[in-house]
C-alpha cells in the first residue's frame, strides 16, 4: 500500500450535487497527490458515460478509460465519503466513492482488493462510521494486505 492510499487522499464529509462532481472530487485528489495528470479526471467522467461505476451497496469506484493508461504516473486510491449520498443511477445512492488510478497491470488487483473489502458488510459499516482518516486507512490496509 506504500503511498497508494494516504491521509491526504481521504475525505470524510464531502457533498456533491451529482455523480460528475463526486467523480471530479475523487479524481482531483489523485491529481493533487501526483498519481495522474489532470486529463485523467476527464477520462474518469468519460468512463462513467460508457458504463456506471456504481457497484451497489453504497459504493462507486470511478476510474479512467483504457485510453487514460498513459495519464497514470503511479498507482493510487482516493476515498471520498458522502454522508448524504450521491445518485449514481443505482437503486440507492453511493455513500463511498473510491477513485482508482492504476499503473501497469495493477488495475485488476486493486479493483479486486477494494471489492473484497466491500463484500463484507462489516467493512462498509466501518468505513461509513469511521471518525478519522486514520481509521479508514487501517480498514484498507488490513483489507489490502499491506
Amino acid at each position: 500500500m506504500n503511498n497508494i492510499l494516504s491521509k491526504d487522499k481521504v475525505v470524510l464529509n464531502a457533498k456533491a450535487n451529482d455523480k460528475s462532481e463526486a467523480i471530479r472530487m475523487a479524481g482531483n485528489l489523485l491529481v493533487q497527490a501526483g498519481h495522474v495528470s489532470e486529463d485523467y479526471v476527464d477520462k474518469m467522467l468519460e468512463r462513467e458515460e460508457i458504463a456506471s461505476t456504481y457497484m451497489g451497496g453504497g459504493l462507486a469506484i470511478p476510474h479512467g478509460t483504457k485510453e487514460a493508461k498513459g495519464m497514470v504516473i503511479s498507482t493510487g486510491l482516493s476515498i471520498v465519503r458522502f454522508p448524504e449520498g450521491v445518485d449514481f443511477g443505482g437503486d440507492e445512492p453511493a455513500f463511498i466513492v473510491i477513485g482508482i488510478a492504476a499503473a501497469g497491470g495493477d488495475h485488476m488487483e486493486i479493483l479486486t482488493n477494494v471489492a473484497m473489502i466491500f463484500t463484507d458488510d462489516e467493512s462498509i459499516e466501518k468505513v461509513m462510521n469511521a471518525s478519522s482518516e486514520e481509521e479508514i486507512l487501517a480498514i484498507f490496509e488490513g483489507g489490502m494486505g499491506a
